[in-house]
């Protein structure tokens, strides 16, 4: 049997055990321009992004595998899929967040896409980070919540996103991924973010609905160990220098957490 590669894994549990935080940008294949896309992964190299991610809920154009070999032509950042389904699967990203929601009771989201894809996972070669995935409610129905068939997490009930988030974790899974949702009108709320950090020691990843500065500060400082941007740097590419000098502020003065203006 293959040694199994853990070098992203150890790198999330450093940073969150040396309190360092990490920007990742969400790339949806239905919405990547691939004749501007290699400018773009440059000037996401420069501005320091951690890592990508690749994937959504939704992907009708099946162009995986072309995205993670632009990202690996143009950049040295790894390539982490973010799969919908078993479908969203491709062998050439170095990682793969292996998703478990554990936020809803649909069992082909918590086990079942799964069984499908480990004998395939095995094969690859990929390192696979098991994730408990949560969504959260953010104001509107957003496309994962509908294409997964379930519930959102109440966003004013931070104690039952700890105990989930710390069930999780005692099934054994290695990283909590918080989520409002491709679009969502409101980001995951800090006291949810800060519940589940202190509630587990597992590194914390928390997307949706930042696409500000302001907003992944709030994260950051309940508790996020991975802020992740999509809709909005694809809707505004100037977010990304912004998120970025957010992160970098955090990791440049650990000691003391810097405001936007304080820099």
């Amino acid at each position: 049997m293959k040694t199994e590669n853990h070098k992203i894994a150890d790198l999330l549990r450093t940073r969150r055990n040396e309190k360092r935080k990490s920007f990742a940008v969400l790339l949806d294949p239905d919405k990547v321009d691939f004749v501007t896309f290699p400018v773009f992964l440059e000037f996401a190299e420069k501005q320091g992004v951690d890592f990508f991610l690749v994937g959504g809920s939704l992907i009708t154009n099946y162009a995986i595998d072309q995205l993670i070999s632009a990202i690996h032509q143009y950049t040295s950042i790894p390539a982490i899929l973010f799969p919908g389904n078993g479908l969203h699967i491709h062998p050439s990203a170095d990682a793969i967040l292996f998703l478990s929601l554990i936020s809803g009771r649909n069992p082909e989201l918590l086990i079942g896409q799964h069984v499908i894809a480990a004998p395939l996972l095995r094969k690859s070669g990929m390192e696979v980070l098991p994730t408990g995935y949560m969504i959260i409610e953010s104001g509107r129905l957003t496309t994962v919540s509908y294409i997964s068939n379930t519930t959102p997490m109440p966003r004013d009930k931070p104690m039952i996103a700890a105990c989930t988030a710390m069930a999780g974790e005692l099934l054994g899974l290695r990283n909590i991924f918080l989520d409002a949702g491709s679009g969502a009108l409101y980001p995951v709320p800090a006291d949810i973010i800060s519940a589940v950090s202190k509630a587990v020691e597992v590194p914390i990843i928390v997307g949706g609905g930042i696409n500000s500065y302001e907003k992944a500060y709030s994260a950051l400082e309940a508790g996020a160990d991975v802020v992740v941007v999509g809709n909005g740097i694809e809707e505004n590419p100037e977010i990304l220098p912004e998120i970025s000098a957010c992160v970098k502020a955090f990791n440049d003065h650990p000691e003391k957490v810097y405001w936007k203006n304080d820099q």
